[in-house]
């Protein structure tokens, strides 16, 4: 189930909240009781890290990757 965080525009309570997603939106704030109470934008609670999934099976090249021609070495100077 996910956590989602609530605060209270009224009195500034926030407060961590465990619903499922079919579960309506708290209103009520347990601290002042007024119909204050929202759901507030917060960062997931996992990341996707490391060299695995999206590098290799998602990610495509950019096309000025692909249309730039090879570089040639450069020559030594005498």
């Amino acid at each position: 189930m996910p956590i989602y965080e609530y605060r209270c525009a009224s009195c500034g309570y926030t407060k961590d909240c465990i619903q499922k997603l079919s579960d309506p939106p708290i209103r009520v704030c347990p601290e002042c009781g007024k119909e204050t109470f929202s759901k507030q934008l917060s960062a997931p609670g996992f990341q996707l890290k490391g060299s695995g999934w999206y590098a290799t099976d998602f990610k495509s090249r950019p096309k000025a990757e692909e249309t730039r021609p090879a570089e040639k070495p450069k020559e030594e100077a005498a």
